[in-house]
């Protein structure tokens, strides 16, 4: 089966590359757009990077929960990792290397940038996780090679939230740090299916230490 998300277009903000001090793979929620997820972008404001979002095929990268058992989202969920995959690779060639590459998403977006990165472990400029947590039905073991060397990692989510529990955002945040992850895991009592001011002001830090070289560390206090 040819990839069903090949082919979509991928929108863009901000910098051309070749004037950003980086680049933001953002990855949008299950009947959101590319224009909600970059909403996020132009609330995080910062002009210093290329904002870039690819499409899924209808609105959606995987038909079910992302709590199903992974082959039941498959090939959808498969597909939509190499288009991940891809992005990141172009943006290598074109001399944007993982470390000034932040991944981000939100909702099923999360989920999907969770689970890209765990199978891809580099140190990245930054992860960006808001509500959402790794992919497999409860009980699930992840076992994956390579380090996260330090990598800013922010998870957000809700206590109350319907789509994806708390527990699952908590034992992603222990994957993470199992990897070598600089992990911050904030949990917003009573949010609603958002990404609030809160998890933006994290994700200014992280950008902000990206653009500027330093070493992680402040963005999580």
């Amino acid at each position: 089966m040819s990839n069903v998300h090949k082919g979509q277009p991928v929108a863009a903000r901000g910098k051309p590359l070749e004037e950003s001090r980086g680049a933001v793979v953002m990855m949008h929620g299950r009947g959101r757009d590319t224009d909600d997820i970059l909403r996020v972008a132009e609330r995080i404001g910062d002009d210093n990077f290329t904002y870039l979002a690819p499409a899924a095929k209808d609105n959606s990268w995987y038909p079910y929960s992302f709590l199903e058992p992974i082959e039941k989202n498959e090939p959808h969920l498969s597909h939509a990792l190499e288009v991940f995959d891809d992005i990141v690779n172009e943006l290598a060639e074109k001399g944007i290397p993982e470390r000034q590459v932040v991944l981000a998403g939100f909702s099923q977006g999360a989920c999907l940038t969770a689970e890209y990165a765990v199978r891809h472990a580099e140190r990245y400029g930054g992860i960006l996780i808001f509500t959402g947590g790794l992919i497999g039905p409860p009980g699930m073991r992840w076992e994956y090679e390579g380090s996260f060397d330090g990598t800013p990692v922010f998870l957000g989510t809700s206590d109350v939230d319907e789509f994806v529990p708390e527990q699952r955002v908590r034992e992603t945040a222990e994957i993470f740090e199992k990897m070598g992850a600089n992990v911050a895991l904030r949990v917003y009592p009573g949010m609603e299916h958002v990404v609030n001011d809160g998890e933006i002001v994290v994700a200014k830090k992280i950008l902000q230490e990206v653009a500027s070289e330093k070493e992680a560390g402040s963005w999580a206090k």
